[in-house]
């Protein structure tokens, strides 16, 4: 060591550690400092965000932001397994667990926190977890596979990550919280009673204003017993109740340490010593402990600031706003969520049947955003949190901001463009819009590029739409073409992923983010890739069991209170009564709820997931087929009784409807697709709100597309007239490949032609006038799916592989105990229905 270099000792290898290094790293050019680090753990430092990915089959060495070669590549000296004891302040030394010295210039104190555990009698007994380290992980994973169900004692952020795991895991699960709502500090009564509802309709149970007085057990865990009486049995607890400032070390050495924990640090980090700072969660700055990545990362960076002699600001707080995807429910919250600045007006948005609740709170003067609260759709939160965080002026209509365009200029209408370029876009690393922009226009022209130039997405990676946003924003301006891409771990769109496939002959996801992508993949580019294989090869999805959502892993859709739906295929609408008999014998075996849908079948709801095979197996053997009410596929073609047996009826429509069935069952494409057959001009069918509709003429067929009902209703378009029935199945080979093909992820037929250039035009032009010449390759491609389908439930019924996952805990074969009926009407229903 040089005569001028200065030793930094860093302790405490969690992320913010990580930071503090790569940050002094990246400024100390003149290499004035060494650095020593101490980890505790066995590992480098891991991104502890998204820990709960371990469970969803995540290694350990890929949750590692840096091996060990990164420190050792930049010498940065790493002493993993080794706990500091001891501060020595006179001599500037800190003593390890082995009595080991090392002597430091500026000491970094980034400890972090451990587990908060209350003080509950019992809470030793075997079988108690807390949800921190990798570790900790380890030990739940491997205990978890001698039980049925867990508790987990919290409610917050941490709680419900603890819950994720636990489900993951496949236990029965439930969420013990003290307080009246789930995540009280982030959201309101509604809020917080949507995400409840949406947790329990997954089949978490919920158990709120509940205090435990005692873990119950010989030794081992039994239950928990409430203050009011209750009592609950479980097979393991995890507490995840908070956190509690790493702070022994500071109370050892004499450092002043707050009232409620954490090491008191002043506006520059610093503690009563100044050759001591501390970062991260140990520190206590204005008497507030911040539990988030992102503060800490700004700690990180003020502090190398102060060490390399740049200019500084005081570090004066900082804005708490979280987003994140809690157990398949979207959350977001920031500035004063709750409403309780003096004066503020809350601006209220409800949606329950698609589970949407959204709050915007604004100034009395009706001129700034003061905070929100968005629950089942966070697709506004970018451009929300920068109204908020940079003073934006609000729209004259400030309701707009969460309802939407209706008619005028919305708040979406403001767009990425609006924001000032001192905008902070990413939190974690304090990127602004415009360090974004100046990386784009020096040629970071995809968001792999970006994301490593500038380090916005690598923390929580909450601010990767906006920064994708900005990214396209600015090609735009440069006269570039912009390609979307479907997510950050695939720089090509849905289209490109479906070329390369064909072309490649890749068959898993696996061998497709391996040569194609990085990282692991997400909730996004899963299912689209499950989609493109099964589109592609044809194959059942169910064998790509980690890749798809909860409806295709077990081939039915979940309903409330956590049972599933059975919907076998009734292609046209037409049943023999032999068939009608055994859906009946069923019903009345399984006991499930049976209606009559809009689209001529018969759905059967309350299956639990260990019975849906044995269903299958017994409606497989009169003759059904799966009907894909599941999937992203093809659901029904509905038909009228045409000439049959109608005296209006000019044609066949019952046939044609079965035909048109048959030929698309199980076709896999971007959105789920409705067909329909009227046999005349009355259109008892409704064949013009489906995404291809047929209405017969005395001639042959007049032919539709691209409607669709719902939310958003419009009308299919007349497409050709007075076709033959092979010209009118050509054309919807071809128009069906065509949207397959083209269409970006989860689009409807309808809103995919609204966005085609060229409109029903360019459609006609491509399908009926083969103006790209595609017309043989999309009727071929069709062909090889028609000809290689088979159906899905069949392969499970008859596949003791396939079969074997349909059961509701990973270790055993017991039924769920949770699901609960009542009845209604002389049928059942959930109980948390009404």
């Amino acid at each position: 060591m040089g005569g001028n270099m200065k030793k930094i000792i860093v302790v405490g290898n969690g992320m913010v550690g990580f930071k503090f290094c790569e940050k002094l790293h990246q400024a100390d050019q003149e290499k004035n400092f060494e650095i020593q680090v101490f980890g505790e753990e066995q590992w480098p430092a891991y991104d502890r965000v998204h820990l709960s990915s371990f469970f969803e089959g995540k290694a350990k060495d890929e949750l590692l932001l840096a091996p060990r070669e990164w420190y050792e590549n930049r010498s940065i000296e790493l002493l993993t397994n080794t706990l500091i004891v001891q501060i020595n302040r006179n001599l500037q030394v800190v003593i390890d667990h082995l009595g080991n010295k090392h002597q430091y210039d500026y000491l970094v104190l980034a400890t972090g926190s451990s587990a908060f555990v209350p003080a509950i009698t019992g809470v030793e007994k075997k079988g108690v977890f807390v949800y921190r380290t990798l570790e900790d992980l380890e030990a739940l994973k491997s205990y978890a596979s001698h039980c049925k169900s867990a508790a987990i004692l919290g409610g917050g952020l941490l709680g419900l990550e603890a819950a994720k795991a636990a489900l993951d895991l496949g236990l029965q699960t439930h969420v013990v919280e003290f307080a009246p709502r789930l995540m009280a500090r982030q959201l309101d009564d509604q809020g917080a009673l949507l995400l409840k509802t949406k947790m329990e309709e997954l089949g978490i149970q919920i158990h709120l204003q509940k205090t435990t007085s005692e873990i119950l057990g010989n030794g081992k865990l039994k239950g928990l017993q409430f203050t009011d009486g209750s009592f609950l049995e479980v097979d393991m607890l995890i507490i995840s109740a908070g956190i509690k400032p790493r702070d022994e070390l500071a109370r050892k050495t004499g450092l002043a340490v707050a009232p409620r924990g954490g090491i008191v640090v002043d506006d520059h980090l610093k503690t009563s010593d100044p050759n001591i700072y501390v970062i991260g969660e140990a520190a206590s700055h204005r008497g507030l402990i911040y539990g988030l990545v992102a503060p800490g990362y700004e700690m990180a960076t003020q502090v190398v600031n102060q060490l390399i002699g740049k200019e500084v600001k005081p570090f004066e707080g900082f804005d708490m706003s979280t987003k994140l995807k809690l157990i398949e429910v979207e959350v977001g919250s920031f500035g004063d969520a709750l409403g309780e600045t003096p004066g503020s007006k809350p601006i209220l948005y409800k949606n329950k049947t698609k589970g949407i609740y959204k709050r915007v709170n604004i100034s009395a003067d009706g001129k700034r955003l003061l905070g929100g609260i968005l629950v089942g759709d966070t697709s506004q939160y970018g451009m929300l949190h920068q109204f908020f965080q940079n003073h934006m002026a609000l729209p004259p209509e400030p309701e707009d901001l969460i309802l939407g365009n209706r008619g005028g200029k919305s708040a979406q209408g403001f767009g990425i463009d609006a924001l000032p370029d001192s905008a902070q876009v990413c939190a974690c690393e304090n990127i602004t819009k415009l360090h974004l922009c100046q990386a784009v226009q020096e040629g970071n022209q995809n968001i792999s590029s970006l994301k490593e130039c500038t380090k916005a997405g690598t923390g929580c990676g909450g601010c990767l739409p906006m920064v994708n946003d900005l990214l396209n924003s600015e090609l735009k301006k440069l006269g570039k073409a912009v390609k979307t891409t479907l997510c950050e771990h695939f720089s090509y769109t849905r289209q490109e992923l479906l070329d390369l496939i064909k072309i490649k002959e890749i068959k898993t996801f696996r061998a497709l983010i391996n040569e194609f992508g990085s990282g692991q993949g997400c909730e996004i580019c899963k299912p689209v890739v499950a989609s493109l294989l099964a589109s592609t090869w044809n194959e059942p999805i169910v064998k790509h069991q980690h890749i798809q959502d909860t409806n295709d892993r077990y081939l039915a859709n979940i309903q409330k209170g956590g049972s599933y739906s059975v919907v076998p295929r009734i292609a046209g609408g037409e049943i023999t009564p032999e068939k009608l008999i055994v859906i009946g014998q069923v019903a009345a075996k399984y006991q499930l709820y049976t209606k009559i849908t809009g689209g001529q079948r018969i759905d059967l709801f309350g299956a639990r997931v260990d019975q849906l095979p044995d269903i299958w197996e017994e409606l497989i053997a009169a003759g059904f087929e799966s009907g894909h009410a599941y999937g992203k596929s093809l659901r029904t073609v509905k038909s009228c009784v045409g000439s049959t047996w109608c005296r209006f009826g000019v044609q066949d429509s019952v046939s044609f409807a079965i035909e048109i069935e048959n030929r698309y069952k199980g076709l896999r494409a971007p959105h789920k697709i409705k067909g329909a057959v009227s046999g005349c001009i009355r259109e008892c069918a409704e064949a013009q709100s489906k995404d291809f509709g047929i209405i017969a003429t005395e001639k042959g067929w007049n032919l539709y597309v691209c409607g669709n009902g719902g939310s958003k209703p419009q009308h299919a378009l007349l497409f050709a007239t007075d076709l033959d029935s092979k010209t009118c199945i050509q054309y919807i080979d071809r128009f069906l490949m065509y949207y397959i093909k083209t269409a970006d992820p989860l689009t409807r037929t309808a809103t995919w032609l609204n966005k085609l250039e060229g409109g029903i035009d360019h459609l006609r032009e491509v399908v009926i006038d083969d103006s790209l010449g595609l017309g043989e390759e999309l009727e071929r491609e069709m062909e090889f799916l028609v000809n290689t389908y088979s159906c899905e439930w069949k392969e499970v019924v008859e596949n003791p592989q396939l079969r074997a996952r349909f059961k509701p805990f990973i270790n055993t074969e017991e039924p769920d105990s949770s699901l609960q009926f009542e009845p209604l009407r002389g049928q059942k229903i959930p109980s948390n229905w009404v």
